[in-house]
């Protein structure tokens, strides 16, 4: 499907034993308030999240500006 990288916000000891590390190390946020240790990343491919910063934008359908 042609995807670099999942973010997601999820358990801290649950999801790094599937390679994810914290949003933070990649310079990626949230548009809310979340534990900094909740909101995680993986890479899908090499280099996946290189060079992308930022804020996380969910779809209008989730009703978050």
């Amino acid at each position: 499907m042609g995807y670099e990288s999942v973010i997601l916000i999820g358990h801290e000891n649950y999801y790094p034993r599937f390679g994810y590390k914290k949003t933070s190390n990649f310079g990626i946020s949230f548009p809310f308030d979340i534990p900094e240790e909740n909101g995680m990343a993986v890479e899908l491919v090499k280099d996946g999240l290189k060079n992308k910063k930022g804020v996380v934008k969910y779809p209008q359908e989730f009703g978050i500006d």
